[in-house]
């Protein structure tokens, strides 16, 4: 395999044809001369590390709540308090189920407050506390999710933005660079491969910028807008399971 290079050459000299250039393009010789060009070219590689910013940013932040919200399910159900579980909420910030349960928490303090002032209603004696609505706690453990559903999906829509408006960029870039090459020819008059190829080469560096821009945002986009199902399932998997925890010791 090693003598199978040179013996091509060998043979190829021999028959009076040139030596194949196993060498691969000069990268930086394929950036187009263009002004329009480079500036298609500027702004797709904006795209590109802002997107790229936000995939590594999402990355850390799933991957936190995760975690944080293994650890709050198994201190909520161990616990046999909420005033427990209430105690390391703080240091689990970065779970949606914090969120929900402190919505819910909150509602729930705020019924049995209610329920325990006597001026409220004389004619009830003191006993066991009961919640006035389940439903008011229902409807705040539902706001709360819809709050923590979208601070889970802020910026992940900059990435389907990226995706879908990054190869048109690159086409419009590809685009105008054929018109540049076309319009050389015709002033030099000539067809030769060597005047038309630099120029639509050079072209096709935005659509392929274009391209490497796209598919990792989409890539991404699509994996993380499946972990938001995930989180929002376990998030209403969470409030139904709070809401049977205070309608079994509340009513």
């Amino acid at each position: 395999m090693r003598t199978l290079g040179p013996l091509l050459s060998l043979l190829l000299q021999a028959s009076g044809g040139p030596a194949p250039d196993v060498a691969g393009p000069d990268l930086l010789a394929l950036i187009p001369h263009s002004l329009i060009a480079r500036i298609v070219l500027v702004v797709l590689a904006a795209f590109s590390i802002a997107a790229w910013g936000i995939i590594l940013y999402k990355f850390m932040v799933f991957r936190r709540a995760e975690s944080q919200s293994a650890q709050f399910l198994d201190v909520f159900r161990r616990s046999n308090k909420f005033s427990e579980v209430q105690a390391v909420c703080r240091s689990l910030g970065e779970s949606p189920l914090v969120g929900l349960f402190q919505s819910g928490y909150a509602e729930l303090t705020a019924q049995l407050r209610q329920g325990d002032n006597p001026a409220s209603n004389p004619a009830t004696p003191a006993g066991r506390p009961t919640l006035k609505s389940l439903t008011a706690v229902d409807r705040a453990l539902m706001r709360a999710s819809n709050v923590e559903i979208n601070k889970l999906e802020r910026r992940v829509g900059f990435l389907a933005t990226t995706a879908s408006i990054t190869p048109f960029i690159g086409l419009f870039g590809t685009v105008w660079g054929i018109m540049s090459a076309f319009h050389g020819i015709g002033q030099t008059g000539s067809t030769n491969l060597g005047v038309v190829a630099p120029g639509i080469s050079e072209a096709l560096v935005a659509t392929a910028a274009g391209l490497a821009a796209a598919i990792p945002a989409v890539l991404f986009y699509n994996y993380y807008a499946q972990r938001v199902k995930l989180f929002a399932s376990e998030m209403d998997d969470f409030s139904m399971e709070f809401l049977n925890i205070a309608e079994r010791n509340f009513t």
